[in-house]
């Protein structure tokens, strides 16, 4: 774990809520130190207090990292004004534990208070921020490029940009289950302690759990290309369902149209013209990309020693050279620069 600053750090402050209290990297009641040291975790920016003549300033950010994703208890004293401006590597979900924000961001202004509005950054959104009333945080980080992956792999499309609707109603199921999993890894990480790490399997088990939560719960560009690539659109024949689930569950087998037909219940004709109306796409384009996104998910969870090659064969891949190649189409990078980065 990275040195932080550690200043002042019997400061009176309220400590009701704070998380992560082992993992400490800023603690200071100096206004510059604090942008600085915080703006290396997270990226530069603008920090002031809102009410210069407010005494009780302090700066306290906590942060557990694990592969490409963090979870991080950030807390200011007194109201302040942060301007990031475009995050660009990377998304923030902010969950208010204590006092108020306001977000600003290009599309809308969002207040969050605990236990009713949450708020999520999109990398290639300006953003800027008030915090109030000894504002206390949780935040969630996840590289972009692991995202914008993720969402290719369940939309069935090529990697492009991501833009999540900044609003999280915390009333709503969906939102309740994302805060459920920040809480578990907050818990999960104050468990470990700085000292211990978590194995590379439960990482990866944690960070495709994380991405799916966020962006199935989440509204964002790919929403609705993700539920019809997942055969949820509401006039999906149920015949196409079928189809879907098959490939889904035999991905790794060679394939069998004939049997993909008998699976589904129709003929192989109305099956392709099926594929082609519903999903935008082909039987073998589909089934192409479910073998891609599985290949992204089992790289990030393989060891650093892991053969790609056998990976590949293992997923029902004939052709390494033509796999690599629609894997970066697909993803933005090759298959050994998605294992690199990982470890």
């Amino acid at each position: 774990m990275a040195e932080g600053v550690i200043r002042n750090a019997g400061l009176d402050r309220p400590r009701g809520t704070e998380r992560l209290a082992g993992f400490c990297r800023v603690a200071t009641d100096n206004v510059d130190e604090a942008a600085e040291e915080i703006g290396r975790i997270f990226c530069p920016h603008d920090l002031k207090p809102l009410r210069t003549s407010e005494p009780g300033f302090f700066a306290r950010h906590n942060c557990a990292a694990f592969d490409g994703f963090s979870i991080n208890y950030v807390a200011y004293g007194g109201s302040v004004s942060i301007d990031p401006g475009c995050l660009e590597r990377f998304f923030l979900m902010q969950l208010p534990l204590r006092g108020s924000a306001l977000v600003s961001t290009s599309s809308r202004d969002i207040a969050t208070t605990p236990g009713s509005t949450a708020s999520v950054l999109s990398p290639t959104l300006p953003t800027r921020m008030a915090w109030k009333n000894d504002c206390a945080q949780l935040i969630l980080l996840v590289e972009r490029k692991l995202v914008e992956q993720r969402a290719a792999a369940l939309a069935g499309k090529a990697v492009q940009t991501i833009e999540f609707d900044p609003v999280v109603d915390l009333k709503a199921p969906a939102a309740q289950a994302l805060q459920a999993q920040m809480l578990g890894l907050v818990n999960l990480a104050e468990g470990l302690r700085p000292k211990r790490n978590l194995s590379p399997a439960a990482a990866a088990n944690w960070r495709e759990g994380i991405l799916d939560r966020l962006l199935t719960g989440q509204p964002h560009g790919l929403s609705q290309a993700i539920k019809t690539f997942a055969g949820e659109g509401e006039t999906l024949p149920q015949a196409l369902r079928r189809a879907r689930d098959y490939l889904v569950a035999h991905a790794a087998d060679p394939f069998d149209l004939v049997q993909l037909a008998t699976a589904a219940g129709i003929g192989i004709r109305a099956l392709q013209l099926g594929f082609q109306r519903h999903f935008g796409m082909s039987i073998s384009q589909m089934l192409l990309d479910l073998r891609l996104a599985h290949l992204n998910t089992r790289l990030k969870a393989a060891p650093p020693d892991a053969r790609i090659i056998d990976i590949a064969f293992d997923l029902g891949f004939t052709h390494v050279s033509r796999m690599a190649g629609a894997y970066r189409q697909k993803f933005g990078e090759t298959p050994s620069a998605t294992l690199r980065r990982l470890h």
